[in-house]
């Protein structure tokens, strides 16, 4: 594979290993709703601090990654600011921000998103996605960058984004209206593209042909029936069997939409809308003495949908569109080229949960909150989002546009919402009643939402607008948010001094997440018993109280009578156990056998000695 060389690869291609972990603090002033990290976030600090800050409770969990780091057009005026200890990257700190004058804002611009992309990397489910928006200044080191961090083979699209129908800026020579959006899986596709074209060449129903679609048992992280009880129901198979959502190894999952998403609905009226399997367990297992199952997939009728997406993405909003909304929410323009809401719920769209875990770590006016509540809005989802903005006006502009969507905002004028935008071709014109019946299911189907219905063509495309007469207030969406600042970096010295002592759920994320490299379920915490949680190899646990004459004493020692007690507890059974403790009173040899591994922490220094 291809490598791409910079100057100061080396010496940020691990920097994201000595990150310092900060804890996130939660501004209750500035949320909606109780203050809670397992909800939305919006945490304003640097974000290769904030992304390390989020991998004790999130590696391995974000479904939906979308990102618009700056195009480095070099009149964008951004920072190279990571502490990076170099004598070079110590030079770049003193001649920012980055201008077109700058002979090295390639380099600076790579050394910048290297570090990012492998923490972003390392909390992507591995069934989940990442869309990257960006220009023709960045977009060939962008790929190289991308297929290092997530392999080239998980390169799902390099589509084209008509941003700016005029043609952008440039007023002479070749102009450019478009921008890319680079999109990459984190692994473990459920359908290929062959294997969707193969589908579509060869299923049929009573509606026509279609493709098979995405599995609608939800796999990946957040999969089992306990994650999500109300997504655990049964449905009706076309031979009557009666189907509940068992994983291939045989436990209780739950499946990827609720019963009130439009999908799901049909499938309890008509299974037949739903495309069924016969899929075999794994090896050796089996339910009810049976080796298989009943599995539904989605049926895809626009066979253009069986490669994802299109690759000239003409049909979404431009930026001018994202600027407008702006200006509706502020009364004014805030923010310089924001996103347009319908391009990033397209991206959203590409991922079939309606529970999806959604994260933009350079979230800029907060367009990525907005599609998550317009999203949720339409089909009853509980679509979560975590929003990461450095600059000043991550509480001003990027919360407070989060606020006003929810809580609704003044506004007095015509509200818009394009419902379809479809080009009108030869082919179209041999049988226009194709595309007027669409545009009159549209009418039907959206009209309630609206005062009025406009169809039009322009440039080519029939469009079709949904208009609101708004008179005073625009109506919130709901929803709710934590704002969180980073706190202060753990800090070892300080740690084994006693001069500051985290929370009991602070150090446990960390400890939890450096030991098994995996994610802690904070709702799993039991403290009173110094129960941490569970790993794909351990039951983990910790006895610690930010106290530190709790911690001198012979309480904070793992003794046998404690080491017994874990050992036999019998709501953990089936793995070993892994206890974090100041100290130990049993040697490894009676330990060992009872299934008991014991840590140390780092209060080695507090132990109190035998006489």
């Amino acid at each position: 594979m291809p490598e791409l060389h910079f100057k100061g690869k080396e010496f940020v291609y691990n920097y994201h290993l000595t990150v310092p972990f900060r804890p996130l603090e939660m501004d209750a002033r500035k949320s909606i709703g109780k203050p809670n990290l397992n909800g939305n976030l919006i945490i304003h600090g640097d974000n290769l601090h904030a992304l390390k800050a989020l991998l004790p409770l999130y590696a391995g969990k974000v479904d939906c990654m979308f990102i618009d780091p700056p195009y480095n057009t070099g009149n964008e005026g951004w920072c190279y600011n990571d502490n990076v200890n170099s004598p070079m990257m110590r030079e770049w700190l003193t001649s920012n921000p980055v201008n077109a004058d700058d002979m090295l804002r390639h380099d600076k611009w790579c050394a910048m998103m290297y570090p990012r992309l492998r923490l972003l990397r390392e909390l992507l489910s591995e069934d989940g996605l990442i869309a990257v928006t960006i220009d023709n200044n960045e977009l060939d080191d962008l790929l190289m960058l991308m297929d290092e961090a997530f392999k080239p083979e998980n390169r799902l699209a390099c589509a084209v984004w008509l941003s700016d129908p005029s043609g952008g800026k440039q007023k002479s020579a070749l102009r450019t209206g478009h921008e890319y959006v680079v999109i990459y899986g984190g692994g473990s596709p459920e359908l290929t593209k062959e294997e969707a074209v193969t589908a579509a060449l060869d299923l049929n129903d009573k509606w026509g042909p279609y493709a098979k679609g995405r599995e609608y048992l939800k796999w990946g992280s957040s999969s089992l029936r306990q994650d999500r009880e109300k997504m655990f129901f049964t449905l009706k198979a076309p031979d009557g069997t009666i189907v509940k959502p068992i994983r291939s190894d045989g436990k209780e999952g739950r499946w990827r939409c609720s019963q009130a998403n439009p999908e799901i609905k049909s499938i309890l009226d008509d299974p037949e809308s739903a495309h069924w399997e016969r899929r075999p367990f794994d090896p050796g297992v089996t339910v009810n003495g049976a080796t298989d199952r009943w599995v539904p997939y989605e049926k895809i009728r626009d066979i253009r949908r069986a490669f994802g997406w299109s690759t000239w993405l003409d049909n979404l909003a431009t930026n001018a569109d994202g600027t407008e909304t702006i200006k509706q929410i502020f009364g004014e323009k805030k923010f310089d080229t924001p996103k347009p809401v319908a391009l990033i719920e397209w991206i959203i769209g590409l991922m079939a949960d309606e529970d999806a875990l959604i994260l933009d770590s350079f979230a800029g006016s907060g367009t990525t909150a907005h599609a998550t509540f317009e999203a949720n809005k339409k089909d009853g989802g509980h679509r979560r989002f975590i929003l990461v903005e450095q600059e000043d006006y991550a509480d001003t502009i990027t919360a407070e546009r989060v606020r006003r969507v929810a809580k609704g905002y003044k506004f007095e004028g015509t509200q818009k919402e394009e419902l379809l935008k479809e080009s009108v071709t030869f082919s179209t014109l041999k049988n226009p009643d194709k595309l007027l019946k669409q545009a009159e299911v549209i009418k039907n189907l959206e009209g309630h939402r609206f005062d009025r219905i406009k169809n039009e063509v322009k440039d080519g495309k029939l469009i079709v607008t949904g208009e609101k007469n708004i008179t005073k207030r625009v109506e919130g969406l709901g929803g709710e948010f934590t704002y969180c600042i980073l706190g202060e970096p753990l800090d070892l010295d300080k740690i084994l001094t006693g001069t500051t002592l985290p929370d009991y759920e602070t150090i446990g994320a960390w400890l939890f997440h450096t030991a098994t490299g995996e994610a802690l379920s904070t709702g799993k915490v039991r403290k009173s018993s110094w129960y941490l949680g569970e790993s794909t190899a351990h039951h983990v646990w910790l006895i610690y109280k930010p106290d530190l004459d709790f911690l001198k004493s012979n309480k904070a020692a793992l003794t046998f009578e404690l080491a017994e007690k874990i050992a036999n507890d019998p709501d953990h059974k089936g793995k070993r156990h892994l206890v974090f403790a100041p100290a130990k009173y049993a040697p490894n040899k009676t330990l060992l056998p009872m299934g008991v591994e014991y840590a140390p922490l780092p209060f080695a220094l507090y132990r109190v000695e035998k006489d």
